[in-house]
């Protein structure tokens, strides 16, 4: 499939991309090798093959989510740099606008 600089342009437009004029060339030789090789996919035989939205039929195996205390809290907060009391003090990240 051939592409002109007009189409080459349309889809930097969607894609957001910047192309620059001494990339035109290479781009459009890209390109219309892209789709030649996706037309290419058109003639094989896909009949009886059902669609794939993975690659794998591998599953995550997760653990369940359950709350355990892992740690005393003591020992949480032994060696925070900035403590009060039951919790660890940080510096002020963000700004009010009054």
């Amino acid at each position: 499939m051939k592409v002109d600089k007009e189409a080459l342009h349309k889809v930097a437009h969607l894609a957001r991309l910047n192309v620059k004029p001494e990339e035109e060339p290479k781009l459009i030789e890209d390109l219309s090798k892209i789709l030649t090789w996706v037309e290419q996919l058109k003639e094989v035989d896909t009949t009886g093959v059902a669609p794939l939205t993975h690659m794998t039929a591998e599953v995550n195996v997760l653990r369940k989510d359950v709350a355990e205390k892992t740690i005393r809290h003591e020992a949480a907060l032994k060696n925070a740099p900035s403590k009060n009391d039951d919790f660890f003090k940080v510096p002020k990240v963000l700004k009010r606008n009054d």
